[in-house]
């Protein structure tokens, strides 16, 4: 089967790869992503907080992506998040002059000012994404979480500026509550296959109103996962937790049994699967709206456990 796609422009072999995690801080683990068969690396975003100190921390994002540009044959793709327009510009340009072959906007922004309204939200990120695709010659993908009221809007401004790819979805890693001290505490959480069906809905919405790429990322954790992210549309698929959890050989176990199973559906080609299970291509677009929500309620009538059972 030909599994070959095209993301941010770019030939790929096929469409799986590491999303951006702490993988890439160890250069042994990233040769054997590329062992594995990753078709590009996506290093672990530099957040523009972290750089205190200007030199230290940016230095070493740099150098680390040299050394892995040195010894790795497929694309490398920097990610990169700001918090000021001066500091999304400053940084991503840095990182296009040390070689990075495609930039990912990682927007992980969470609005809690009640004075901020959602068209000030959106226009920050349309206005960055724009400013950085008038001033970078690289590839620029831009990540956002799923909380926008429209998200199909803001995709189509992106697209029509040149953004050349979409990836779906940030996880945003909600805190926890300590009980008795009466304050938030961090809590990391893998994903695992439910949290796909949310990037399945909205990959398969925007799968043909959009020409930027599309990647999916969040959940693919088996081939079926894999297989069900290309049929709504994703042009790449990331995969993080199973990564994080199992190592390279998830990667190659997803990319094995993807192909075995689009080869006894007889797919013959990545191309022909791609947003077989779109929107676009639905004969009853309406089951990616509400039709969805009220089946789902009507198929639970009935289904109400009686008292005491």
């Amino acid at each position: 089967m030909d599994l070959r796609t095209r993301y941010l422009g770019l030939p790929l072999a096929h469409p799986f790869m590491p999303g951006a995690s702490p993988l890439d801080s160890d250069l042994d683990m990233v040769l054997r992503l590329e062992d594995a068969g990753a078709a590009a690396i996506v290093m672990h975003s530099l957040f523009e907080e972290d750089i205190a100190d200007y030199r230290p921390t940016v230095d070493s994002y740099v150098e680390r992506l040299l050394r892995i540009k040195r010894r790795v044959r497929v694309p490398v793709f920097a990610s990169l998040n700001g918090t000021t327009a001066a500091g999304w510009l400053r940084y991503a340009t840095l990182l296009q002059r040390a070689g990075a072959d495609a930039l990912e906007l990682n927007f992980y922004h969470v609005a809690v000012d009640p004075t901020e309204d959602k068209s000030a939200v959106e226009r920050r990120v349309v206005d960055i994404a724009a400013v950085l695709k008038e001033s970078m010659a690289i590839p620029l993908a831009v990540k956002l979480s799923p909380f926008y009221s429209a998200l199909p809007n803001i995709a189509r401004q992106l697209d029509r500026i040149g953004v050349d790819g979409l990836v779906l979805f940030n996880r945003f890693y909600q805190p926890d509550i300590d009980p008795v001290r009466c304050e938030p505490i961090p809590a990391l959480r893998y994903s695992d296959s439910s949290e796909l069906l949310l990037r399945l809905r909205w990959i398969a919405i925007l799968c043909g109103q959009v020409r930027m790429s599309l990647a999916l990322t969040g959940g693919v954790h088996t081939p079926l996962d894999a297989v069900k992210a290309v049929l709504a549309g994703a042009d790449a698929v990331q995969m993080v937790s199973a990564l994080m959890t199992d190592g390279p050989a998830a990667l190659m176990r997803v990319r094995i049994g993807f192909e075995q199973w689009a080869a006894e559906q007889h797919y013959e080609s990545l191309a022909e699967m791609r947003g077989a299970a779109s929107r676009a291509r639905s004969d009853n677009p309406a089951d990616y709206e509400r039709a969805n929500y009220v089946g789902v309620l009507r198929s639970t009538h009935g289904r109400v456990p009686a008292a005491g059972h």
